[in-house]
């Protein structure tokens, strides 16, 4: 296997007639599927795409991102999955640093906010005509890749500055999705996957699209969640597998509607994108009588480390390496410490990134000589073998299971010309994990509500990343050298703003 769009080929060959994926009153065979993203393939070949070149696909869950991943996949172009909600900024650096020849956008992205996109990137919307539109282009050939070749750049940036490109290899998706999908989820053609986690994030991608096609099973996409509908398309399309972040399966817990009766094909449910709270799986599993397997992965490993298994689950760990990957915890020297003790979990396998796109520095920090990357989570490992997340060495906010990272909204609350200092933190939400809240100080003289300065940022990056909580104190506390200090941050009642 070198390229990752033969996965979709070979399934197309076995269950042609297969459904293979299903977006409300609208589907593909596998047969049609592979059709199609061939003919997206010359689409994006006729608007000057080769090999190696970068492609964005800033969509929804609609059956127009799987083809046109595949799509890019087949003539060997390196996929830049983006959230629809992207600003213009973001929008700008993504496109600026992957030097994109094409953004493929939702219809709802204004063209306000796509207008800073590199020069040269040709920013095409994608609307529910575009599939009719690929019959007019032949069928795209093969572009054949090598392992290491890069398949996908997943933009990710801890505390550190601007968001980094994560190379993924085609090896390292193929491998992942071969994994999770026989060692972990057990998938065959008979399987339906709930395709509610977004495609353009690493967990969709992989343990819904890619695993999917390459069990020949069917996804059932649904561009936004709502857990009403959810619940109903479970019903529907009798979903066997459901794969979820946290909030969703609160959500799910909530509804009046809950019982196992109305979720009676499911087999089994996967947790990824941020921890469980082990109050959300007694909740969930006492609404529907379906146990919820928590795994543990990152962007910059393609994505899964590590899984709890059916008949080998522990509550509140994050399972066991996966076939072919190892696990370690170390300490602050970079030593292997005992089991039980507390240190920073590296990771190394086939899975991992091959590094930051044009970041050689970051790269060399992430990754080091003996292939292992540090994660920036700490945790331990019990004598079983099952690992366990206590904290986050990174500032890493995990809203909703997405990611959001203090920095960047520090840099945009900098720009507002009353603002002194800022500091990002995550605060406790009960349903999206962690909130985003923002203490500043203002320019002597200065003045501003948190609505303004809240509004401020709203209007410059994506919606789930703005502080919804904003508040002022005199002065940020700060180390002896200088460096705001977080933790000692005062965080006021909701209230007390």
């Amino acid at each position: 296997m070198t390229n990752l769009a033969e996965n979709l080929v070979n399934t197309a060959r076995a269950f042609p007639q297969h459904a293979a994926l299903r977006e409300g009153d609208r589907s593909l065979s596998y047969a049609e599927f592979d059709d199609a993203a061939a003919r997206a393939g010359s689409w994006l070949a006729a608007r000057g795409v080769r090999a190696g070149d970068s492609v964005g696909i800033m969509l929804p869950n609609v059956l127009e991102f799987p083809v046109l991943f595949y799509g890019a996949m087949r003539i060997g172009a390196l996929a830049v999955p983006m959230n629809p909600l992207l600003k213009g900024r973001e929008i700008a650096h993504f496109s600026g640093d992957s030097q994109m020849k094409v953004l493929c956008v939702a219809p709802a992205v204004s063209p306000e906010e796509t207008a800073r996109a590199v020069d040269g990137c040709q920013v095409v919307q994608i609307g529910s005509d575009f599939l009719d539109g690929l019959r007019a282009f032949d069928p795209a050939g093969f572009v054949d890749r090598a392992d290491d070749d890069t398949a996908v750049i997943l933009y990710t940036s801890g505390t550190t500055g601007v968001p980094k490109g994560a190379e993924l290899t085609h090896h390292g998706l193929n491998e992942n999705r071969r994994v999770a999908g026989q060692d972990l989820f057990h998938m065959t053609e008979q399987d339906i996957i709930m395709g509610c986690l977004p495609l353009f994030h690493v967990f969709g991608l992989t343990s819904a699209l890619n695993v999917s096609v390459g069990s020949g099973s069917l996804l059932t996409l649904i561009p936004r969640f709502d857990p009403e509908v959810v619940l109903h398309t479970i019903q529907r399309e009798k979903v066997t597998v459901f794969e979820g972040v946290p909030t969703m399966y609160t959500a799910l817990a909530a509804l009046d509607s809950a019982s196992p009766e109305s979720v009676a094909t499911l087999r089994m449910s996967v947790s990824g994108g941020a921890s469980l709270p082990a109050e959300v799986v007694r909740g969930f599993e006492a609404a529907y009588g379906v146990k919820i397997l928590e795994g543990y992965g990152l962007s910059e490993t393609s994505p899964v480390v590590s899984f709890n298994l059916m008949d080998n689950a522990k509550l509140g760990s994050i399972g066991l390496p996966i076939p072919g990957v190892e696990m370690k915890v170390v300490d602050a020297e970079g030593h292997d410490v005992a089991t039980g003790e507390v240190g920073e979990i590296c990771v190394r396998g086939p899975n991992v990134m091959k590094g930051y796109l044009n970041r050689p520095e970051a790269t060399a920090e992430a990754i080091d000589a003996g292939h292992w990357l540090h994660t920036g989570d700490i945790g331990y490992s019990d004598e079983d073998g099952f690992y366990f997340i206590v904290d986050r060495k990174k500032d890493l906010i995990i809203r909703g299971g997405y990611n959001v990272y203090p920095r960047e909204i520090e840099e945009v609350l900098y720009e507002h010309p009353a603002v002194h200092e800022a500091a990002v933190l995550g605060l406790p939400h009960p349903t999206h994990g962690e909130e985003v809240g923002a203490a500043v100080s203002l320019k002597p003289g200065a003045t501003a509500t948190p609505e303004e300065i809240r509004d401020f940022v709203k209007a410059r990056v994506a919606a789930y990343k703005y502080p919804r909580r904003v508040w002022f104190l005199d002065d940020l506390p700060k180390t002896g050298t200088g460096k705001i200090l977080k933790r000692e941050i005062t965080i006021p009642e909701p209230d007390d703003q």
